[in-house]
């Protein structure tokens, strides 16, 4: 292809299986946003969680199965008001003062910064259900065995190996405040990719913004899809 790929742990495998096999599709550009490529260095909360309990725990206690009157009914899931509970728990006191301010606004009619407030819950609260299959294998693989950041993900028998990463330019990008996947696990890819030149790497931390803020909002509109745009064209 000729654009670049942005991609979370398990695209940035991908890369690293088709840089061994010298696949001519490879994309010339990597771009991992916010994602947790080594869950290990500055565990958050939701690290934390994640190795206090097997497995079996979040299987048991984080996932449910589809009503009958919904399409997939009966299809095991992690529940897309699950995870809302779980991130706006994280910051409680900020989105209750949020709210707080979009009522204000609107009692004194300042609509449009009410507006922007709305426009934002609106979105934040169109999470979707995952498959319990791929919930479960992302605890497991990422958060608990840390299975890429020590070289030990098999894919399809398969070793991945991101040192085989030598065309494919990489942009890692991290959210100053992010309180989910902390400064550092992101750019871990930066040590994996070991084999690719210093030119084909670059490193961003966008500041005063968290996990959300990386890839939503005037930051990323303003500079963090600048440098991603810039990184995509590039190389390609």
């Amino acid at each position: 292809p000729d654009g670049g790929m942005p991609a979370h742990c398990g695209r940035a495998g991908a890369v690293a299986l088709m840089a061994e096999d010298n696949d001519p599709a490879q994309p010339p550009s990597l771009i991992l946003m916010a994602g947790p490529i080594d869950a290990r260095i500055n565990p958050t909360k939701v690290n934390e969680l994640a190795t206090s309990q097997p497995i079996e725990w979040f299987e048991r206690s984080l996932t449910s199965y589809v009503p009958l009157r919904f399409a997939g009914a009966m299809r095991r899931v992690y529940p897309g008001f699950m995870q809302l509970i779980a991130f706006m728990s994280m910051n409680s006191e900020r989105h209750q003062q949020a709210f707080r301010d979009l009522y204000d606004l609107r009692a004194s009619g300042q609509h449009d910064r009410a507006d922007a407030i709305q426009v934002f819950y609106e979105e934040y609260f169109a999470t979707m259900d995952l498959t319990a299959e791929f919930y479960l294998e992302t605890v497991s693989m990422v958060f608990q065995e840390f299975l890429l950041a020590q070289g030990l993900l098999d894919v399809g028998g398969r070793r991945v190996n991101p040192h085989a990463i030598h065309r494919t330019a990489l942009l890692t990008v991290e959210g100053e405040r992010d309180d989910i996947c902390a400064i550092g696990q992101t750019m871990a890819a930066q040590e994996l990719c070991g084999s690719l030149r210093p030119y084909m790497r670059m490193h961003h931390v966008q500041t005063g913004v968290g996990h959300y803020g990386v890839f939503n909002g005037k930051r990323w509109d303003s500079q963090v899809y600048p440098l991603v745009r810039n990184a995509v064209h590039m190389n390609a």
